[in-house]
């Protein structure tokens, strides 16, 4: 007798077959400009339930470049498994063409060749297309938002994040998780949720004082005749990763009995299917996954990881959408019995020169925008080269910033925080939303203090470890705090406090003293009342001065053992 999970396998190899991304002829088309936006959206319409899902878009409304990670180390179980797979290595894993379209969505060799070709990717304006055209074949396909989604650009600084819940309305969001929108504080996050036509879903949310639900934990859903139970997941470490002090009522976690209490609860009012939409990260999620019975489809979000093909963990699959609009997942059920008996899935690549602008969004978005025209499109510099963030350690964005800090606020040791979002910029003009794209915050203060070289050991190995520790559960951070003026030795396998060797300083290749004191510049402090000017103001500063093209030696220098 087949199983339950040899059926869902079943359906996995469809999947595979249908995910869009390995169909089809679309690199020869896309060479010969013959993609079309029909073949971008082709799906044989399956099962009897749509979802529809977006995650960590960090409030870029109009297409961008987006380099995806030349480095994604796993550690422990998670070593050499997707999402931990990078270039090459994972065109091979699934098949896809070098200098395809496939590859330019999903890899980073040859990026800014391959930019030139197949242009920017992502838009809400897009995006509104790609969710009508699916409600057109599906009128109750379900649109949910794994959340990163209020914070991130010039716009969402300047309107507190209201832009974007204006996008989110008109796009037809049914639910939300979230994270960086705390950062906006808890009276704004509360604000913006009374603006929302969507239900604000956390689960694993609670009331500080009295340690209760603090947030909606989920959302029944009913279409036509199903009902579909909606999870929502906060980032599990807002308080550590992000300034407790702007949200001090509320405590998160990942709260396992709590994720299985909410689905058995679910399950008790007899719902069709139980969905996940979760800021985890990917990791995280999977870990979940083999320990919380009863959650058919894990929505991921947080790690900004695109993956074409579902992953089976059990009777549980993981959708994972990517970031910054590039992609929107499509994933259709089969739900029997109260249960899903099988999918299929297409991770949708937003190619912005194929896929036509919505009218009405894009009208939304100009109307947005157009307050800020002057200072989003002022250009501040030019770049000699492609300027990206996104990958375990310093990319060139971040060594510009660190570079900044150094020269602008006369440090020895920079200090940049190892957050994944922000776009790409190709050679040539740097503008002012360029800039925010990668530095936009509510506690952007670059601050300039002094600190020990046994501190500095210290703050690195904890970072190291809230990225390389085996068990996910214990993965609090984004990727590696990137350094200026700095080099190191690091081995992601090594036990705690044993990570991270050889520090030296890059301008006399001293090794760095335990007992010195050093004078560090960063930003992104969590501490409340950091001083200094804002990072955005500062690094455009330095790129008036020629920082986007001057190069005076290496800014860091990180050797990776162990791989």
């Amino acid at each position: 007798m087949t199983s339950r999970r040899e059926f869902l396998q079943a359906g996995l190899a469809t999947s595979a077959i249908m995910a869009g991304l390995g169909v089809s002829n679309w690199s020869r088309a896309m060479a010969q400009q013959a993609l079309t936006q029909d073949q971008l959206l082709q799906f044989d319409d399956f099962g009897n339930l749509t979802l529809i899902h977006v995650t960590d878009a960090h409030a870029h409304l109009r297409p961008v470049w987006f380099r995806e990670p030349d480095t994604n180390i796993g550690v422990g179980d998670a070593a050499g498994r997707v999402p931990h797979v990078v270039g090459e290595t994972f065109q091979k894993m699934f098949g896809i063409a070098p200098a395809s379209p496939e590859a330019y969505a999903l890899t980073y060799p040859d990026f800014e060749a391959l930019a030139k070709s197949y242009g920017r990717m992502g838009g809400f304006d897009r995006i509104a297309t790609i969710v009508k055209a699916i409600r057109g074949s599906r009128p109750d396909a379900i649109l949910l938002d794994g959340g990163d989604t209020w914070h991130g650009s010039y716009t969402s600084l300047k309107t507190g994040g209201e832009d974007m819940v204006r996008v989110q309305n008109l796009l037809g969001v049914e639910a939300m998780s979230s994270h960086w929108e705390f950062t906006f504080g808890t009276q704004r996050v509360q604000e913006l949720i009374e603006k929302c036509n969507f239900p604000f879903l956390g689960a694993n949310i609670y009331d500080v004082e009295w340690d209760e639900p603090a947030f909606e934990p989920y959302k029944i859903i009913q279409k036509g005749d199903l009902a579909v139970g909606v999870i929502g997941q906060a980032f599990p470490y807002l308080p550590i990763a992000n300034p407790k002090w702007m949200f001090p009522e509320y405590s998160f976690g990942i709260r396992e009995e709590r994720m299985q209490e909410v689905v058995d609860e679910l399950r008790g009012q007899n719902v069709d299917l139980v969905v996940c939409l979760s800021h985890n990260g990917f990791d995280v999620d999977h870990k979940m996954a083999s320990r919380v019975t009863g959650i058919d489809v894990i929505l991921s979000g947080h790690t900004h990881d695109a993956v074409p093909e579902p992953v089976l963990v059990g009777e549980t699959i993981i959708i994972a959408s990517g970031s910054h609009g590039k992609f929107v997942s499509r994933v259709d059920l089969d739900v029997q019995g109260g249960r899903m008996a099988g999918f299929r899935h297409k991770l949708i690549p937003v190619f912005s020169d194929v896929i036509a602008p919505d009218a009405e969004m894009a009208s939304l978005i100009e109307e947005i925008r157009s307050p800020y025209k002057a200072d989003l499109d002022t250009v501040i510099g030019q770049t000699d080269k492609l300027l990206y963030r996104r990958g375990n350690f310093n990319g060139s964005w971040d060594d510009l910033i660190c570079r900044a800090i150094l020269e602008e606020r006369d440090a020895e040791i920079a200090l940049s925080p190892g957050v994944r979002w922000g776009a790409s910029v190709l050679p040539g003009d740097i503008t002012r939303e360029d800039i925010h794209s990668v530095t936009s915050m509510t506690y952007g203060q670059c601050y300039r203090s002094e600190m020990t070289g046994e501190t500095l050991k210290t703050v690195m190995e904890d970072v190291a470890d809230n990225i390389f520790n085996p068990d996910p559960y214990y993965q609090q951070g984004g990727d590696m705090v990137r350094v200026g003026g700095l080099s190191y030795s690091i081995d992601p396998n090594a036990p705690m406090g044993n990570r991270i060797t050889d520090l030296r300083l890059i301008a006399d290749d001293a090794p760095i003293e335990p007992g010195r004191s050093y004078t560090v510049g960063g930003w992104a402090s969590v501490n409340e009342g950091t001083e200094g000017p804002q990072i955005w103001d500062l690094v455009e500063e330095h790129i008036r001065k020629g920082g986007g093209t001057q190069q005076d030696g290496p800014v860091s220098s990180i050797n990776v053992k162990g791989l």
